[in-house]
């Protein structure tokens, strides 16, 4: 007990030593690196700090870019006394020093601690679990400009919200050798419908709205949008995790797909994948 009491009091003075702008406390890492899992498709990410919580954003060749969201009640502590920060993180580096205990469900729980002293420094994390305490420094980098896709409630004009296991079915029918994926959402029959056009033909799936696996559904006119299945294929780890999944489509024909995703603990969160049309490929 005593020595288990000493490593606590390590563990605390880790990341008391000094005045951060940012600290936060999670007991169960895997809440947190579950969520980053299902972004964790290219190298880097953009870190946002605020009061609310995390953000981490990744893109994709410019007309694709998803984001992650950890909002601050996920924490069991979260302090921030600053503007919002940003910057760029090496998120390879990031998922392998929140796994560095292994982090299989059934093992016991690894708690973590995160600190950002200042802007430009690194990032500090301190795990511990079963008595083992691991330090990491983390190194950040100055952000690049965010490719901003001015997506907005206000410019959406069809949104359904449905069970992800009925998108992961489709996903998985779905013909890969197509270049894109072809969405129509309309206030009419066929409602929603998904096709490729594959070495093997045309390949589509159909929703009624009616169906036991659409929730939601509020289609104001027909559209019909194609979009690269490249940009869209590492959208499928977070729709792998996800419980539910709503897809919305603005005016302009910009996808937005959000997955709701249900923490160990029984918290919520969510990813969203914004995705450009495809105008090469439009009729």
């Amino acid at each position: 007990t005593k020595s288990r009491s000493r490593i606590q009091d390590l563990f605390r003075r880790m990341v008391q030593n000094s005045q951060h702008v940012f600290e936060a406390r999670m007991d169960n890492v895997r809440c947190m690196s579950s969520v980053l899992k299902s972004i964790a498709f290219k190298d880097y990410a953009t870190v946002f700090i605020s009061s609310n919580g995390l953000k981490f954003t990744v893109e994709e060749s410019k007309c694709a870019q998803v984001n992650a969201f950890l909002q601050s009640d996920l924490f069991q502590t979260y302090d921030f006394s600053s503007d919002t920060l940003v910057f760029r993180i090496n998120l390879n580096v990031l998922m392998e020093c929140l796994n560095i205990f292994g982090g299989a469900p059934g093992q016991s729980f690894t708690s973590l601690k995160m600190y950002y002293p200042a802007d430009g420094e690194p990032l500090g994390l301190v795990l511990e679990e079963g008595g083992v305490v691991t330090e990491c420094q983390i190194k950040t980098m100055e952000a690049d400009e965010i490719l901003d896709f001015n997506f907005t409630s206000i410019g959406v004009q069809n949104k359904i919200i449905m069970k992800s296991e009925c998108l992961r079915d489709a996903f998985s029918d779905l013909d890969i050798s197509s270049q894109v994926i072809e969405m129509l959402m309309s206030p009419d029959n066929p409602w929603f419908r998904l096709s490729t056009f594959g070495h093997a033909g045309k390949t589509t799936n159909e929703y009624p709205k009616d169906s036991d696996m659409v929730e939601s559904f509020e289609c104001t006119k027909t559209q019909i949008n194609k979009y690269k299945l490249t940009l869209l294929k590492p959208s499928i780890k977070a729709l792998l995790q996800s419980t539910k999944i709503s897809i919305r489509m603005d005016n302009r024909g910009f996808l937005s797909l959000q997955y709701m995703i249900k923490t160990e603990d029984g918290n919520t969160c969510f990813v969203e994948y914004l995705c450009a049309p495809d105008e090469d490929n439009e009729d």
